[in-house]
């Protein structure tokens, strides 16, 4: 019995042990934190004339939270369905991640784009304010929350087994729009986060997504089930 259970948790790990990449996470969110309490008066404003005309609206609070599951759910879907475009999205979203936390790091920056008064006081902008006054207004170039939305939408698109559902992918098209453009309704990010993001993105996706890994990666699972059934 206790053979037979050893097995089954050794073919658990073997099945799903491609989820130790998600322990980036951790160092991710270290240094990401460091970040947030160095960089607070010392910065370059990121500002230009486009953030002057666009006016705040509380109401994208909600595109801006669901930022968390839509990128939650995209990882989860790929880490059930398809190791190789789990490795894919998450190469596309770690290495991105990390290019902005160096730019961060190299270029301290911030904006000063937050409204101090509010024309209206329902419970969005009770949530807008809790949210200001728990993430700073620096490290915003790039968005970190552009970049994902873009690359969670590639990757959805990119897929074998949703190029054929339009639903979703209308979906995820949608939300991916409404998720960019509540970073600069909220006054979260300046409009030039946004372009940094999508430049990085455009990166990511030509160094990601174009070239062809699949020989490569099915020779590497090929590799990894020898040893393990040996």
């Amino acid at each position: 019995m206790k053979a037979t259970k050893n097995q089954t948790l050794k073919n658990l790990f073997y099945k799903y042990r491609h989820g130790l990449i998600l322990l980036y996470f951790f160092p991710y969110m270290i240094w990401f934190s460091a970040l947030e309490k160095t960089v607070t008066h010392n910065y370059t404003p990121v500002h230009i004339w486009l953030d002057n005309i666009i006016p705040f609206n509380e109401f994208f609070i909600i595109p801006y939270l669901l930022w968390f599951v839509y990128i939650g759910a995209t990882i989860v879907y790929f880490f059930f369905t398809s190791k190789e475009e789990f490795y894919k999205v998450c190469a596309y979203l770690f290495i991105g991640m990390t290019i902005c936390l160096i730019i961060y790091t190299i270029w301290p920056n911030g904006q000063d784009l937050r409204p101090t008064d509010f024309k209206r006081d329902n419970i969005f902008v009770d949530i807008v304010k809790m949210i200001y006054s728990h993430d700073t207004h620096t490290n915003v170039f790039p968005s970190i929350h552009v970049f994902n939305s873009i690359g969670a939408h590639i990757a959805i698109t990119s897929s074998n087994s949703l190029k054929d559902n339009k639903p979703v992918k209308r979906g995820s098209f949608i939300l991916a729009v409404l998720i960019c453009l509540s970073t600069v309704f909220l006054k979260q990010h300046s409009v030039m986060d946004g372009f940094g993001a999508m430049i990085l993105a455009a990166i990511m996706y030509l160094a990601v997504y174009v070239p062809d890994y699949s020989k490569h990666f099915h020779k590497v699972s090929e590799k990894d089930k020898y040893q393990f059934e040996n």
